[in-house]
């Protein structure tokens, strides 16, 4: 059974036996399904007033590589954005949580997170601030150990020693599938303050269509690690499912959700996701006709893209890709694409994983080079500063 630490009814329940995947990695392409939303489609309660902006950006925007933060990281992955302007960043493989000066690129190893098992694509992934962050200096990880993926909150004790400055885990939600391939590991606080989590089916695929099962999902939850309230599926965490390998979460000035997603032989996704969507997994690929499932916004042959994280700035949605090794905008105008998606840095650092909002027209960039599917060369990995609109 997944056991929620905090359950207070009912606990959902794992699929049977994982089964061994015939396909492509977070390197690889492939489907995720696709469809129309249905009539009754709602999104999380607005934490904020006013009036729609719903301005459409340019067709064509830039992307200036401003400053190099920091190098010499090793398979960097999350990326959590301090209130004073540091950095915290999680080394897959390592399993450590580092802090990076945002001025001087100066490194200071906070300490490992015990019970992180890394291989194949998983480790130590996600990273995420406490929404009361100011008072309670939690940094809430996604990591996986030898029996399944799970998230756990780690004070942050900023006056010990470097390398004894992380609290004990406390883990909020376990029993999320893992696998060689395809674990997920995006988590990040939405508008509404509750946690959102990315996971993978693990090479699975019927974990995706399995609602009592946490693989190849989208959950939402409370900082506690409880189902949030309005999920669609009663006392449940999962949002949204029919999903192969969801690494990227961001909401856009209107709230609404946007998630990347990896496919296996021919499409790679962009979605917006509301509550109880299904994106079709592994039924469908791509755009299709199913009313089902829910279409993606854009859709990439997955040498273009493989996607990881994503970021909302300046009106659109920025994309990396490790294998297309290129960083894409994707503007909207409400839940669609404006314009064509517009590819940038094609080659020119490498398989790219994290990129995260730096407020305004800023992001930061995190590379992958190191993650042992990469070519590394003198520096890598690294932390970029870009300038975008």
């Amino acid at each position: 059974m997944i056991v929620q630490r905090r359950a207070v009814t009912a606990v959902l329940a794992t699929a049977a036996l994982l089964l061994t995947a015939g396909c492509s990695s977070d390197d690889g392409g492939g489907p995720d399904a696709a469809g129309s939303s249905g009539p009754d489609r709602k999104t999380p309660p607005a934490t904020s007033s006013g009036a729609p902006r719903e301005t459409t950006p340019p067709a064509k925007g830039s992307v200036e590589v401003v400053r190099t933060v920091a190098e010499g990281l090793k398979s960097p992955w999350g990326l959590a954005p301090l209130p004073d302007g540091d950095l915290l960043v999680a080394s897959r493989d390592e399993g450590t949580i580092t802090r990076i000066d945002a001025k001087t690129g100066e490194k200071s190893e906070l300490g490992k997170v015990p019970g992180v098992a890394a291989s194949g694509e998983g480790g130590l992934l996600g990273l995420a601030l406490s929404p009361a962050y100011a008072s309670d200096h939690m940094v809430y990880a996604y990591f996986t150990t030898a029996s399944d993926n799970r998230i756990a909150r780690l004070l942050y004790e900023e006056e010990k020693p470097a390398g004894e400055q992380l609290g004990a885990p406390d883990t909020i939600l376990r029993g999320i599938p893992k696998g060689v391939i395809h674990n997920g590991g995006r988590i990040a606080f939405g508008p509404d303050r509750m946690l959102y989590a990315g996971t993978g089916e693990t090479g699975d695929t019927g974990l995706a269509q399995d609602k009592k099962s946490l693989g190849g999902k989208i959950l939402r939850m409370t900082p506690e690690g409880e189902p949030a309230p309005g999920n669609p599926f009663g006392d449940s965490v999962v949002y949204s499912y029919g999903h192969r390998n969801v690494q990227g979460l961001a909401w856009d000035d209107e709230q609404r959700l946007w998630a990347s997603e990896f496919g296996q032989d021919t499409w790679d996704e962009l979605n917006h996701v509301g509550p109880g969507d299904n994106d079709g997994w592994p039924d469908a690929e791509g755009k299709g006709d199913d009313a089902r499932f829910v279409d993606p916004v854009a859709q990439w042959h997955t040498d273009e893209a493989s996607p990881s994280g994503i970021a909302y700035a300046e009106g659109s949605v920025w994309m990396a890709g490790l294998r297309g090794q290129r960083l894409w905008r994707i503007p909207l105008k409400g839940t669609k694409a404006s314009a064509e998606p517009q590819a940038f840095l094609k080659g020119e650092y490498g398989r790219l994983r994290t990129v995260v909002s730096a407020g305004g027209d800023r992001l930061w960039l995190v590379t992958s080079e190191t993650d042992g599917r990469g070519s590394p060369k003198g520096g890598d990995d690294k932390i970029l500063e870009l300038a975008v609109k």
